[in-house]
């Protein structure tokens, strides 16, 4: 079950407006904009916690060639 968090946010009031307008949803769409910059960090700190083991396959992959590229068929 999803618990949700009352909170208080400053947001820019033309798009506020635009949105009501629009009859959009102010927390939801805050909420997918969230989740989304959560990803994108989260991906970020990923590929820089993984930075060398990324690089050590690669040169493996430039010296040796794919592990299985000898059943590639395209």
């Amino acid at each position: 079950m999803r618990r949700n968090k009352a909170t208080n946010l400053t947001l820019n009031a033309s798009l506020v407006d635009t949105a009501r307008k629009l009859r959009i949803n102010l927390s939801r769409a805050c909420e997918r904009g969230l989740q989304e910059q959560i990803a994108e960090v989260h991906a970020k700190q990923w590929r820089e916690e993984n930075k060398d083991a990324i690089a050590s396959s690669n040169d493996y992959v430039e010296q040796h060639g794919l592990p299985l590229g000898r059943f590639r068929r395209f």
